[in-house]
């Protein structure tokens, strides 16, 4: 699985980073952070989600009320939202 965060979206609820760990406050910003993810694209962040944190990134993609996360399968094809 593999996740995708636009953080040009975020609004900063920061409701992701109460779900998965691997996302963080960046307060000066007012955004989160997806710690250990390329930027794809400007703005565009993409991270391989370990099997044992694929629920975690689930609700996280979830609760994000911009939907500015998305999750793919393995083959590519969109999970989330």
């Amino acid at each position: 699985m593999r996740i995708e965060f636009d953080r040009n979206t975020c609004i900063g609820m920061f409701q992701c980073v109460y779900e998965w760990e691997s996302f963080q406050r960046d307060e000066d910003a007012r955004k989160a952070v997806l710690d250990g993810a390329s930027e794809d694209d400007d703005g565009i962040f993409s991270l391989a989600v370990p099997a044992d944190e694929q629920f975690d990134a689930k609700m996280a993609a979830r609760v994000c009320p911009v939907d500015a996360i998305t999750l793919y399968d393995d083959d590519g094809e969109q999970l989330i939202p």
